[in-house]
């Protein structure tokens, strides 16, 4: 038998489970930080998944509540590709990745959760795999999600010009 300590998953596993779509009540909460949301316009927003495959993975959200790619208008698909492209700038320049991993969840058997699409920004060094996932499926995150997090948003709030806060994209 193989144990792995992971003392802060005991706060995931004893908070109250929200009802409803994650995404929908995460992206209305005010509360950035917390929710590890890094940037919002009118139309998306990017977080930071809170059980990452590696270091900087984020996500990039629609707000509205969508389950398919048909669903979401041109103004949207525009927004999503925008902040997918400045997602990776950012964890370049923070990170410096040798290549990315980004997919899409659409649909709960396709990993959607609660039928909301969301799109996966997978940061990746030549060399990441250890033998940890190989021996013993266990994957180590080598950072803490909130320092992460400051160094992240920093660079959001440089590239695109706000402060934290303000909702806003690219100018349209």
């Amino acid at each position: 038998m193989r144990y792995l300590w992971a003392p802060w998953r005991m706060d995931y596993i004893l908070e109250k489970k929200q009802k409803g779509c994650i995404f929908c009540n995460t992206s209305k909460d005010r509360g950035d930080e917390k929710n590890l949301i890094l940037w919002q316009s009118d139309d998306a927003f990017v977080i930071m998944n809170r059980f990452p495959y590696n270091n900087g993975h984020l996500m990039v959200v629609p707000k509205r509540h969508c389950t398919d790619l048909d669903q979401l208008s041109n103004e949207e698909l525009k927004e999503v590709f925008y902040l997918l492209k400045v997602s990776t700038q950012v964890v370049k320049k923070c990170l410096h990745p040798h290549g990315f991993n980004i997919g899409i969840n659409i649909g709960k058997v396709g990993g959607a959760g609660e039928d909301h699409i969301h799109f996966h920004i997978v940061p990746r060094w030549r060399g990441d795999t250890n033998f940890m996932p190989v021996l013993s499926a266990t994957k180590i995150i080598p950072e803490y999600l909130v320092e992460t997090y400051h160094k992240l948003s920093s660079i959001f709030r440089d590239l695109l010009g706000k402060k934290r806060g303000q909702k806003g994209g690219r100018k349209k």
